[in-house]
């Protein structure tokens, strides 16, 4: 509530009640998203909430300390608001379960880590706004595929602990790794450059045969 109370304090057309906050989300210190509406089509509810150059949403932010704050258009058309929910991910397509309340997100390999996001929260808060259990999965090109390993099946050559690093950034299979440039594995991960080389040099091997 301390959030939407922000919102109408800092918001005029949300205090007057022309734009609503349909639903709040936050991990505290780290990040929220909101989702707003507008009953008048004259409005545009993510625009007025965010202000000139981000004016309006600088003094919520502020205010709680530099969290991190989404704010999305709401819909009641569950595939678009999935797609939004993930923002700043570009989500490909998304295959809903109904039943379950789950939902397939499929994304590009360059937008999962944006889709997970730092420590996973930008996912967390997309399922919490939405309601449904989100699921990514990476795209690839169909023939790379094929011809892609599981990173774990290189568990006799390279370490767990660094199987692992790699899947925290959504690297799971070795043509993932190497599609990625050797200074971006080093920034994204806390692997030393001698290790990803390594890895590289281990995965490199795989493919020649």
């Amino acid at each position: 509530k301390f959030l939407e109370k922000l919102f109408e304090q800092e918001i005029p057309e949300v205090f007057d009640g022309l734009i609503t906050v349909k639903k709040v989300v936050r991990i505290p210190g780290e990040k929220a998203k909101v989702a707003v509406d507008s009953y008048d089509d004259r409005i545009d509810p993510v625009g007025a909430c965010v202000g000139m150059k981000g004016s309006r949403i600088h003094g919520i932010v502020r205010e709680l300390g530099n969290e991190n704050i989404d704010v999305i258009n709401y819909t009641s058309n569950t595939q678009l608001f999935i797609t939004r929910a993930l923002s700043p991910a570009k989500v490909s397509s998304v295959k809903i379960d109904e039943e379950k309340k789950s939902a397939e997100v499929f994304l590009k390999l360059e937008e999962v880590s944006k889709a997970i996001g730092r420590g996973g929260h930008n996912i967390k808060l997309a399922g919490l706004l939405t309601g449904y259990e989100l699921d990514v999965i990476r795209e690839g090109n169909a023939l790379e595929e094929e011809d892609d390993v599981e990173l774990t099946e290189f568990s006799d050559e390279i370490e767990g602990w660094v199987i692992e690093e790699f899947a925290k950034i959504g690297l799971d299979t070795a043509r993932s790794i190497l599609n990625q440039d050797v200074a971006d594995l080093v920034r994204r991960t806390d692997l030393e450059e001698e290790t990803v080389l390594e890895v590289i040099r281990i995965l490199k091997e795989e493919f020649e045969d």
